[in-house]
């Protein structure tokens, strides 16, 4: 039997890039120590402190109630499957005394989003996977969610609602891009004009990812996703993207270096005219590359879930490895996908990073 898949610690980035093009990734969302332990793994405290302490020694591994450096720029997604979880308001009030200003929820548990009432943080709310083909069968059911879980809530600021994590590919697949619409219909009814709705997708939505120019989707998702970029385009919304180095690492450590995976090589993976001297830019380029083909090449990316497991995957997963790989993504310097180190880039509409 395989191992069970680490979860890794998780990162939130932002770009508003066009394939090979100009993008920004400054601002950064920590946050797996909330989500559930799986079996074979080593638990941890369940608290926000111990995701927040992959980024620096000056973060106590314990306890909610302790000071943190100042994360401003940066918001963390809140998983909540486990146990001995800090509340709701412990957790807000932390993310607030830290500075992050964006949070991912999975879910609309309605103990978070009253807790987040009032709290000016902006919202990233996730539409349950099983809901999604109601939804997207009627119009009624759509706004019956938008009723329960948006209306009642006017002092939180909801940047974002994703219908569905990672079920393209899948049996969900085909809800996502008319629950995308009717979602959209329904907040529209209600005069939430700037809040974006999306959907996040894996790389294995992707048939090919090296070299990162010759990415291109799995020839049976063609559809769907060119059905949802069409969306996209006509909203201005961005695609969710979930970009683990790490498991392109494990699956293949043999072509595949721990230095290029964790943003530690001087030596470029070279495509064409472009150096790549990090996996994770590599993979989001790929993405921006097959979005091309289809003809979406100006679909931002949003990358929704990045990061590395301290534990479950002996040797591969270690305390100083998830340290290493969120340090250095959260230190890098932020240059356009393809392109050497530079400066970063200054503010645009999206230049923020999200952490989970």
């Amino acid at each position: 039997m395989s191992p069970p898949r680490p979860r890794p610690h998780s990162l939130w980035v932002a770009s508003s890039s066009q394939p090979h093009g100009p993008s920004t990734l400054t601002a950064l969302f920590l946050g797996a120590a909330l989500s559930s332990v799986q079996p074979g793994l080593s638990p941890g405290p369940s608290t926000l402190s111990t995701i927040l302490s992959a980024l620096g020694d000056d973060i106590v591994r314990s306890g909610i109630d302790q000071s943190c450096p100042n994360f401003s720029g940066l918001g963390v997604c809140y998983g909540r499957n486990g146990n001995n979880l800090p509340s709701p308001n412990d957790v807000i009030n932390l993310y607030k005394k830290c500075g992050i200003q964006f949070i991912r929820i999975y879910d609309p548990g309605q103990q978070v989003l009253q807790a987040l009432q009032g709290s000016n943080l902006r919202v990233s709310l996730g539409v349950r996977n099983e809901d999604l083909k109601a939804i997207a069968s009627s119009q009624t059911a759509a706004n019956a969610w938008v009723n329960a879980n948006i209306v009642p809530y006017k002092d939180v600021s909801f940047s974002w609602i994703t219908l569905g994590n990672e079920v393209i590919p899948g049996p969900y697949a085909a809800y996502v891009p008319q629950a995308m619409k009717n979602i959209q219909t329904s907040i529209s009814r209600i005069g939430l004009t700037n809040t974006k709705v999306t959907t996040v997708v894996a790389m294995n939505v992707l048939q090919a990812s090296y070299p990162p120019s010759a990415g291109a989707f799995k020839s049976e998702l063609v559809g769907v996703i060119s059905q949802v970029a069409a969306f996209m385009l006509s909203t201005n919304a961005p695609l969710m993207l979930n970009v683990y180095p790490y498991f392109a690492y494990v699956s293949d450590p043999a072509h595949v270096s721990l230095e290029y995976a964790t943003f530690r090589t001087n030596v470029p993976v070279v495509d064409g005219n472009l150096k790549y001297y990090n996996l994770f830019y590599a993979m989001v380029d790929a993405v921006n590359a097959a979005l091309e083909k289809i003809n979406a090449g100006n679909v931002a990316i949003v990358v929704s879930e990045t990061g590395w497991p301290s534990a479950g995957n002996d040797p591969y997963t270690s305390i100083d490895n998830a340290k290493s790989y969120n340090q250095n993504l959260f230190n890098h310097p932020v240059p356009s996908p393809g392109k050497e180190p530079n400066p970063m880039v200054g503010a645009g509409e999206w230049d923020h990073l999200f952490g989970y």
